[in-house]
């Protein structure tokens, strides 16, 4: 029941996600130190002059530049310190989650079978209340048993008809409350 509930909960999947999403934050951190650094190049064709009011050429050739922003460069290894710590949190609130979700299956689960037994033994002595009265009722109509008798077992078999219906309830609701959780019918659970 624990594996259905793993499987059907859309919140398992979305703590996937976000674990997922900050692990790729994490390697991007990464990756991102590249954006410090700047290379470019210019370009003068060999005929052109190497100064002039319309050409501002230089350097013959190829020209190449390194720029580093010492802003960011400072801030890199905060931002990647950052990225793996919320990768971790997305990891444990994932565990957490599993563990919560793990509990609650249980807790309906034992809440189900308490009802379950409980809805048993109700049906049990409703039977035994139903089968006294109609004994009693039997020696009543011969004159073997009193009134009170016989009232007593009628009133014992509305008692006991209204508490079978109220465990049935209850039942039904942990019964509701357990298949919304693990996705599918209990009987259906091998």
């Amino acid at each position: 029941m624990i594996e259905l509930a793993k499987e059907h909960m859309p919140q398992r999947e979305i703590m996937a996600l976000n674990e997922e999403k900050a692990k790729s934050a994490a390697n991007a951190e990464v990756v991102n130190y590249l954006d410090l650094l700047n290379v470019s190049y210019f370009y003068r064709p060999d005929e052109r002059a190497a100064l002039g009011m319309e050409n501002p050429y230089v350097v013959n050739g190829f020209q190449f530049g390194v720029n580093l922003n010492l802003g960011s460069f400072l801030q890199k290894p905060f931002q990647a310190k950052q990225a793996k710590a919320d990768y971790k949190i997305a990891q444990l609130e994932r565990l957490a989650y599993e563990s919560e979700l793990e509990n609650e299956v249980k807790r309906r689960y034992y809440v189900y079978v308490q009802a379950f037994n409980e809805l048993r033994i109700r049906s049990q002595a409703l039977q035994d209340n139903k089968a006294l009265s109609d004994d009693l009722q039997f020696r009543f109509e011969k004159g073997e048993a009193t009134l009170n008798e016989y009232a007593e077992a009628k009133s014992a078999v509305s008692e006991a008809s209204s508490a079978k219906l109220e465990v049935e309830v209850n039942y039904l609701v942990a019964k509701d409350a357990l298949e919304q959780l693990i996705g599918v019918k209990v009987e259906d659970v091998k």
